[in-house]
């Protein structure tokens, strides 16, 4: 004999519960809550249908970053450093032994060889990717996918996105497109591609899950920038420089960091958006080295809890934006009116809520650009426009430091060697000393006809001195290399 109250579940009530959905014995509907004969639902529920239909698929965005994704491989020589005796002044035979009579010993640090990925960014050879994957080394190779082998130098570097530009001699080479990183949105599949762990090219999946992301890993510049993409997709030593792309296989980021206790993917990356990456290298390429404009204002630190803004003196009500600690006198935003206590909340009509996507937007723009800005003030929003200028400060107290500051010798170009190069005049670089601004900021070469600073025209050391003088510690370098026919910019920074 069958039991009935077995029958495809079991019966409460005079409703049978099947699969998770309780039948009424009266109207046969489905019930929209759970509960047991209470009218009012104990959960709402809101049936939208399907969710939105996502990217199962991912074969054609791979397909189309992969090729443009390349292998690099560096090299560090190993050199000579002396070490200080740390004994020094002791009378010790054994300490003299050991340091030598002049207090030095002189030991080889090892060679070193390191791997990372980059991005071909255009079709006559110009490559992406970190500074730290190429910070001082000797030789550069790069591997592309098709296993073709090349020496890259550097164009330029900025510690302080983290980003380098690279170049090696090859034609017709597959360029990946650069996508919008504005238009990345939370949620959103993105695909990693890069050399992880010495291996060959290899692609991960995952999906963004933070933007303006700042998580203090960057130390290499003095004013660093952090605005990363924050993305699950798997990224592992060896990644660094390579691409993040969108699902139609757009580059929306450059591959940078990890947060991780071991030192391997953990569950979080972080990326460059690819819209500042676009300022830096576009900059890096024109003049040498980044263009920064700089706003002027010390900003309060983000999350701060209601007793530490009490502590830090905060006692604007509004929760959005970037208040204000202080201002410097002679800057951009001071000049335009920003006072310690306001609230921006805007920057160029992009919303701001952190000081990382405050930074972000004024990193993309360069001295001399003017900038909108919306703030809270008193309750109040007010429109205010800002000019930036170059980092605060001179470069230099007079002539003679300036000149001494980049780092060179320079000798006045004769009236002969002006007329074989079609140019009035100008002042040639004769050798450049490690460790000045020309060394660390630009890829200029000892012959460099120097022939404007800043715009001005110079012809004559003191000219240069004068025109150096006359600089706010940001501005180009224009001039020309003998038998090139072409002018180039180099810009400089007071980092």
């Amino acid at each position: 004999m069958i039991n009935k109250k077995l029958i495809a579940g079991f019966l409460i009530g005079g409703a049978v519960v099947a699969g998770g959905f309780a039948l009424s014995g009266k109207t046969g509907r489905i019930s929209d809550g759970i509960g047991f004969g209470n009218p009012e639902p104990l959960i709402q529920t809101a049936y939208t249908g399907p969710a939105s239909a996502q990217p199962t698929d991912f074969e054609k965005a791979a397909g189309n970053a992969v090729p443009s994704v390349v292998h690099i491989r560096t090299l560090v020589k190993s050199r000579q450093v002396a070490q200080q005796n740390p004994f020094e002044g002791m009378d010790d035979d054994i300490f003299r032994r050991f340091f030598g009579e002049g207090g030095r010993r002189q030991f080889s640090t090892p060679e070193q060889r390191a791997s990372g990925s980059g991005v071909i960014i255009s079709e006559d050879g110009y490559i992406v990717t970190n500074n730290h994957v190429v910070n001082g080394a000797s030789e550069i190779a790069v591997t592309l996918t098709d296993r073709k082998n090349y020496k890259a130098t550097v164009i330029g570097t900025d510690p302080n996105t983290d980003l380098a530009l690279i170049k090696i001699d090859a034609k017709n080479l597959p360029a990946i497109p650069v996508g919008n990183s504005d238009d990345v949105r939370l949620g959103q599949w993105v695909l990693a591609v890069g050399y992880p762990l010495n291996l060959d090219v290899t692609v991960t999946q995952g999906i963004i899950s933070a933007k303006s992301r700042s998580i203090g890993i960057n130390r290499q510049g003095s004013a660093p920038v952090e605005a990363f993409l924050q993305t699950d997709a798997a990224v592992n030593p060896g990644s660094s420089g390579g691409a993040l792309v969108n699902t139609n296989g757009e580059l929306v980021g450059i591959n940078s960091a990890i947060a991780s206790p071991t030192g391997a993917y953990a569950g979080y990356a972080y990326s460059i958006p690819s819209n500042l990456m676009k300022k830096v290298i576009n900059d890096i390429k024109q003049f040498g080295s980044v263009q920064r404009g700089y706003l002027g204002i010390s900003m309060a630190p983000d999350n701060l809890d209601d007793a530490q803004k009490k502590e830090l003196g905060i006692t604007a009500n509004n929760t959005d934006g970037v208040y204000v600690m202080d201002t410097d006198p002679s800057g951009a935003a001071a000049t335009a009116g920003v006072k310690k206590g306001d609230v921006i909340t805007k920057v160029n009509g992009a919303v701001v809520n952190s000081g990382s996507e405050l930074s972000e937007q004024i990193a993309r723009l360069k001295p001399g650009d003017k900038v909108a800005l919306t703030l809270q003030r008193n309750g109040s929003e007010q429109q205010l426009h800002a000019t930036l200028k170059g980092k605060l400060g001179n470069m230099t107290a007079g002539n003679g430091a300036s000149v001494s500051a980049l780092g060179a010798d320079f000798a006045a170009l004769s009236r002969q060697d002006a007329a074989k190069l079609g140019i009035a005049g100008g002042v040639q670089v004769k050798s450049i000393e490690e460790g000045g601004l020309l060394d660390q900021q630009t890829n200029m070469k000892e012959g460099f006809v120097i022939t404007r600073v800043g715009g001005i025209a110079v012809r004559t050391v003191d000219e240069l001195k004068a025109a150096l003088a006359r600089q706010n510690g940001n501005y180009q370098i224009e001039g020309t290399y003998p038998g090139s026919g072409k002018a180039y910019y180099y810009g400089i920074n007071e980092n």
